[in-house]
């Protein structure tokens, strides 16, 4: 007799792995099915954050296979030669996209961020103040990397700049720089691509 105290819980992953043995049983994926190529030939940079994922794509009219998504915390392209950039030249080079939208958010947990603060957490979580302070000796500056940014206008102008800069993004793709309300869905035009050609 199992006694209530020794009631065995279901993970997170065994609840993901259950619903999709099924999902993949009744074949609802068949509804999804697309090709690689985005239909509308895009590419999206946004926040992951999690009022967006269905908002986005139902504030601007895009289902399954029209866009590539790339999500990155605050839409944010800090670094010329990392992951972000990356997707995002694949995307154009090899993915058939050939307009780009670096779309930000208000109330956007990076525009509140402080590196003191995720440091501290950090700690809390077991990393060791040896292993901060080697990085730190190591060149990297790790306030200036774990800060916020002022605004969500500002943070989206300069990604929008890294990339349409960028010394092997093409010259002829207009990379466009929007801020989406995460409650209503209302975009807001910061930098319309097409006069910066």
């Amino acid at each position: 007799m199992i006694k209530i105290n020794e009631v065995i819980k279901m993970s997170l992953l065994d609840d993901i792995l259950s619903f999709n043995q099924k999902f993949v049983e009744n074949k609802e994926y068949q509804k999804y099915e697309t090709s690689k190529f985005p239909d509308k030939r895009c590419v999206i940079l946004t926040c992951m954050d999690t009022r967006l994922v269905e908002l986005l794509p139902k504030a601007l009219n895009i289902k399954n296979g029209d866009v590539k998504m790339v999500r990155s915390a605050g839409a944010l392209v800090d670094e010329p030669f990392g992951m972000v950039m990356k997707s995002l030249l694949v995307a154009v080079y090899e993915l058939q996209a050939d307009e780009v939208l670096v779309i930000g958010h208000y109330d956007c947990g990076m525009g509140a961020l402080k590196s003191k603060t995720i440091l501290a957490d950090m700690k809390d979580r077991g990393i060791k103040e040896e292993t901060l302070s080697t990085l730190k000796h190591s060149g990297i500056d790790l306030d200036s990397w774990l800060n916020g940014f002022e605004s969500v206008e500002k943070s989206v102008s300069e990604t929008v700049h890294m990339i349409k800069h960028h010394p092997l993004f093409a010259k002829d793709i207009p990379v466009h720089g929007l801020a989406i309300d995460p409650s209503t869905g209302k975009l807001d035009l910061i930098i319309n691509g097409y006069e910066n050609q």
